[in-house]
């Protein structure tokens, strides 16, 4: 089956080391069509604001209202009303608007977004998506908007960490963990590697301090 196949064939190491959070960031950012639509979710995706060429036309919007949202606040420029679906003050940029959580759910889901980023507990081969619950006992649920980002984005990458703390790849042949979509990534962005993921399984397309052969036998 596709959805079990990962390659590395082609693949590039562009550096001796994985990036850090921020150059990882800059990264996607640079990925992100000029004029896009864009949502960003909770974490570690929020960085990625501050990336943005300001002449790229790129309009950031968050699912509790805003569309042009700005980078992420400081000093005298935070306001605790303005702030992103994670909570975090944030700026706005001219021709921001606001609007009612409905209405922002309706441009989710009715595909107005050109591209979302969010993180991650799996990825799989195929672009399963689970990121919501490690369906643990005691694990507290947190699916917020990322069902309808999942499956109203244009395109969907996801930003995460490519092993986890116990050293077990998060990008797998099948999620193990509750799904959020089904065949709805399209990239996944870590320090380690970038690698495309759909229809025709997983391709390793960059990597980061880490040889593409080595780091494929890391997760097969």
């Amino acid at each position: 089956m596709t959805d079990r196949l990962i390659h590395a064939s082609g693949a590039l190491r562009r550096a001796d080391a994985p990036m850090t959070k921020e150059r990882l960031a800059a990264r996607i950012a640079a990925d992100i069509p000029a004029g896009s639509y864009v949502n960003l979710g909770i974490g570690q995706p929020t960085q990625i604001a501050d990336h943005l060429d300001p002449g790229a036309g790129i309009t950031l919007h968050t699912e509790n209202g805003m569309l042009g949202m700005g980078p992420q606040a400081t000093g005298d420029d935070v306001d605790l009303d303005l702030t992103n679906a994670g909570k975090v003050p944030v700026t706005e940029l001219p021709g921001a608007s606001y609007f009612h959580h409905a209405d922002s759910f309706a441009m989710m889901r009715g595909g107005h977004l050109d591209v979302c980023v969010m993180g991650a507990f799996q990825v799989s081969f195929g672009g399963d998506l689970a990121n919501w619950s490690t369906g643990a006992p005691d694990a507290i649920p947190a699916v917020g908007g990322a069902m309808d980002l999942a499956i109203g984005a244009k395109q969907v990458f996801v930003m995460m960490t490519l092993f986890a703390r116990n050293g077990d790849p998060k990008i797998v042949p099948q999620c193990t963990y509750p799904l959020t979509g089904l065949t709805c990534v399209d990239r996944v962005y870590t320090p380690e590697a970038i690698i495309d993921v759909g229809d025709d399984g997983a391709q390793i397309v960059e990597t980061y301090g880490v040889d593409p052969v080595e780091l494929l036998d890391r997760l097969t």
